[in-house]
C-alpha cells in the first residue's frame, strides 16, 4: 500500500474527540477545542448504547458557545449502533478539512500549542504528529522468532528513540480513516473489538506500512484531566506487546519505524 499526499491542504483542521460517560471530561474538552484557531469544527464519536440526551447536547453546545462569546466551532455528534474502539477511526460524513486531530475526552492540549503541531503536520502530511510517542523493541535481536516489546513513556525518555505517536492525541491526514476502516485488514479491527484495546497501536502499522517512514513527535505539555482509562489496567503493557506481536504477523513484516527526531517550537524552550 503507497500513498501520495500532495499537500496539507489550506484551512484548518478538524478535532474528533472520542469519548465514553466521562459527560463532565467532554463539557471541558469540547468548550477547550471550540476556541482553539484554526479549528473548522469539533466531532465527538459516541458509542454509548443509548444517544445522547437533549439535555447533554444543550449542555455541551451551550458549553462551546459560552466559552467564545457565540464564535466557537461548529460541534458535531458522529453517532455509532454499537460499542468499539474502531469507531474513532471510521469516516466521518461531512468532514471538509484534510487535517484531523484525534484526542482523548480526557486530554487538553493548549490552543498554541495544538497550532504549532498543525504546522508542523502541514509540512509531512502524510505522517502522524503527535505528542504521545512509543516504542517497540525485539524481545531478543538475536532470535529468529519476532517477539516484541512495548516501550512505554520511561523507555523513550530514556533512549530518545520512538517509533509511533499514539491517536490520543496526534494529527493525521483524514484519508487514513478510509484506509482504517475499508482496506486495513478486517482480522486486525476484529482483534481490537475482542481485546478492546490497541486500535491506537493499528493505526500507527498502518501509517507506517504506507508511507515507510516515522511518524513525528512533537514536544509540548498536554494535561490530563481524567485518571481512569484502558491504560491504567494491570497488565496494560503486557497486552500490548501481544498486539505488537499480532499485528506484525498478520502484516508478514514488522512496519514500524523507529527514530529520534523531536519537533520543539524555540519560542518556548529554554534551551538550543
Amino acid at each position: 500500500m503507497s500513498l501520495l499526499f500532495l499537500s496539507g491542504g489550506g484551512g484548518g483542521y478538524a478535532v474528533v474527540i472520542n469519548t465514553w460517560k466521562r459527560y463532565d471530561l467532554l463539557k471541558r474538552s469540547v468548550a477547550h477545542y471550540s476556541g482553539c484557531a484554526g479549528v473548522d469544527a469539533v466531532h465527538v464519536v459516541w458509542s454509548e448504547p443509548q444517544e445522547p440526551t437533549e439535555e447533554l447536547l444543550g449542555s455541551i453546545l451551550n458549553c462551546s458557545r459560552r466559552g467564545q462569546g457565540g464564535g466557537a466551532a461548529e460541534v458535531r455528534f458522529v453517532i455509532n449502533n454499537e460499542d468499539s474502539l474502531n469507531n474513532r477511526f471510521r469516516p466521518i460524513e461531512g468532514l471538509t478539512a484534510d487535517a484531523v486531530f484525534s484526542v482523548d475526552d480526557d486530554l487538553i492540549v493548549p490552543c498554541s500549542t495544538l497550532w504549532f503541531a498543525f504546522g508542523v503536520w502541514q509540512g509531512a502530511p502524510s505522517a502522524m504528529v503527535g505528542f504521545v510517542p512509543r516504542m517497540h523493541w525485539l524481545a531478543d535481536p538475536g532470535s529468529n522468532t519476532k517477539e516484541y516489546r512495548y516501550g512505554s513513556w520511561w523507555s523513550v525518555w530514556w533512549t530518545g528513540t520512538y517509533s509511533m505517536v499514539l491517536s490520543k492525541a496526534s494529527f493525521f491526514h483524514r484519508q487514513y480513516l478510509d484506509l482504517y476502516t475499508n482496506h486495513m485488514l478486517p482480522s486486525i479491527r476484529n482483534y481490537v473489538n475482542e481485546n478492546r484495546n490497541c486500535e491506537d497501536i493499528a493505526m500507527s502499522f498502518l501509517v507506517a506500512n504506507a508511507t515507510g517512514a516515522p511518524p513525528v513527535w512533537v514536544q509540548g505539555r498536554i494535561f490530563e484531566i481524567g485518571s481512569s482509562g484502558i491504560s491504567s489496567l494491570k497488565g496494560h503493557d503486557l497486552q500490548r506487546s501481544k498486539c505488537l506481536k499480532t499485528f506484525s504477523a498478520m502484516y508478514g513484516h514488522m512496519p514500524l519505524v523507529a527514530t529520534t527526531l523531536k519537533a520543539v517550537d524555540s519560542r518556548t524552550s529554554w534551551f538550543w
